[in-house]
């Protein structure tokens, strides 16, 4: 199977694409390779995906539309998987423009691709942070996602109807994924799991957001860690725990890995990544 995939140089894309890569299809990866995090990690991730067998990269921004579609026209694939956005709750608040750019203009151009060049299936990342500011937790796919808290939240929910519209009016399979925090060996380190192993590994402290008042779908402590409760900041939720009950029930398949196992290989990843360079 031929599957375009965008972001194949950041942390989830480049998952994605190994996983499709060792099954033995062909993936064509696009990346924009913007400087939000350094680009060491991010060369790293595609040196490993360009020495397999049946990648393909295109460099070039989303909002490039010119690009984009030849990109795709080339690729000629059964499916799209949109990774690539402007990613970071926090960094909305700094660059606001680059989340109008890469998740609303690209996120456009994307299914513009989808619509006149038609896939079998295209695949688009969300997030759960376009839950903001509902209170009833677990949250759940049938549940509302009208009251944003952040520009970045904003733009994913756009992407959502944006993509419910092409759905429904050019008849593409379409499936948005809510991510909630994704962590793990080859994580972005800006994340507070890797921000967690890199302070610790070089005895920083660590600072923990509300003074220890949130929720999420994992939680990590080891007394490894010198911590300091600080002030949440803007635009985080207090609480993001998933209900994986549909999930089961459309695939037969509900996420297990225990925090202990998932971060126990992030941290193995991250000591032997940095005794590599």
């Amino acid at each position: 199977m031929r599957i375009f995939v965008t972001g194949t140089a950041g942390f989830i894309g480049f998952h994605l694409a190994r996983r499709l890569l060792e099954a033995g299809h062909q993936v064509d990866g696009y990346d924009g390779m913007t400087t939000y995090y350094g680009l060491e990690l991010k060369h790293a991730r595609l040196a490993i995906l360009k020495g397999m067998s049946g990648f393909r990269q295109h460099i070039a921004m989303l909002e490039d539309m010119e690009a984009l579609e030849g990109a795709v026209e080339a690729a000629a694939p059964d499916v799209i998987v949109h990774l690539a956005a402007q990613a970071g709750v926090r960094y909305s608040l700094e660059n606001p423009r680059a989340y109008v750019d890469s998740n609303l203009v690209g996120g456009f151009n994307v299914l513009e691709c989808a619509r006149k060049h038609p896939v079998r299936h295209l695949l688009m990342a969300s997030t759960s942070s376009v839950y903001g500011a509902n209170e009833r937790t677990p949250f759940r796919e049938e549940d509302k996602a009208d009251r944003p808290l952040t520009l970045y939240a904003a733009t994913k929910k756009a992407n959502e109807a944006m993509a419910h519209s092409y759905a429904h009016l050019w008849a593409i399979p379409t499936t948005m994924f809510r991510f909630f925090t994704v962590y793990g060996p080859w994580g972005r380190p800006d994340m507070a799991p890797l921000k967690f192993v890199e302070a610790i590994e070089s005895g920083r402290t660590i600072d923990i957001y509300n003074h220890g008042k949130m929720e999420r779908d994992f939680t990590y402590i080891d007394e490894k860690a010198v911590r300091n409760y600080v002030d949440m900041q803007k635009g985080d939720a207090p609480r993001t725990l998933a209900d994986s009950d549909l999930l089961m029930r459309l695939t037969g398949y509900r996420p297990s890995t225990s925090v202990a196992d998932g971060v126990s290989a992030l941290v193995d990843w991250y000591r032997d990544y940095h005794a590599k360079r």
